[in-house]
């Protein structure tokens, strides 16, 4: 008997990013997910109704491609895709950024990297993305509330990083909110993290095991589990087309 799941794919269709231009709304929540990450978002998927998804990882836009009919562009919160045009538009538009994600070393390695290569850049507010409990949280998260950063960066994870920004939502923050995974621990290394061949052929996931080889199982062993409960999500929604 098939597992009872919730089903997260139809959620990810309707809200899928097909135009980076979604992502300057001024109330925009986004999000992306891989297929790592799709495999934890898929436990609590009511979680991801009030963001907009971007495609993270070939493996994924590969996926949709040839098991769902939808030819959607890979949009990952990295220097090869949408995270220059973020910060080309804070410092274009004067708005006020929040960071929030990694472990203080990583955070500030990072910080540094950003505010040198987009000059102008204004950070407001930038934090671990470790709390020592949710007191700790809800604390920064009126912190947040009374400075009022118009862009909220968040890497803690799927789905922390998301329950973090609906919190800000719903205590009343109104700017633009966007995930960004490992993004942090990646620049704090180097601005640019990936090499452009690699980049170019599609070896992102090749590039992280090499780097970091603590990810072999996630790409080994989680990203065939992912097609598998993928095509099992595949079958249910079809069932109620």
């Amino acid at each position: 008997m098939t597992e009872a799941v919730p089903n997260l794919l139809p959620t990810l269709l309707d809200r899928a990013l097909t135009d980076s231009n979604e992502l300057l709304a001024s109330t925009a929540l986004i999000t992306f997910l891989n297929p790592y990450s799709y495999l934890v978002a898929r436990r609590t998927p009511t979680l991801f109704e009030s963001f907009r998804i971007g495609i993270d990882g070939i493996g994924l836009v590969w996926f949709l491609r040839v098991f769902c009919g939808r030819r959607l562009p890979r949009v990952s919160f990295d220097m090869t895709s949408i995270a220059p045009l973020v910060f080309q538009e804070a410092v274009r538009s004067g708005r006020t950024v929040g960071i929030v994600g990694a472990r203080n070393e990583d955070l500030e390695a990072a910080v540094a990297r950003i505010e040198q290569r987009f000059s102008g850049i204004r950070i407001i507010a930038k934090r671990s993305g470790y709390f020592a409990s949710s007191a700790e949280q809800d604390a920064y998260i009126q912190h947040l509330l009374e400075i009022e950063p118009q862009i909220m960066i968040v890497g803690m994870g799927t789905p922390l990083q998301e329950r973090f920004l609906l919190a800000l939502r719903a205590g009343g923050w109104k700017g633009i909110g966007l995930t960004c995974g490992g993004f942090l621990h990646q620049t704090a290394r180097a601005m640019h993290y990936y090499p452009r061949w690699i980049d170019r052929w599609n070896l992102r996931w090749l590039y992280r095991v090499y780097d970091e080889p603590r990810l072999a199982r996630r790409y080994l062993i989680e990203y065939p589990r992912f097609l598998w409960r993928g095509l099992v999500d595949r079958t249910r929604m079809g069932r109620r087309e």
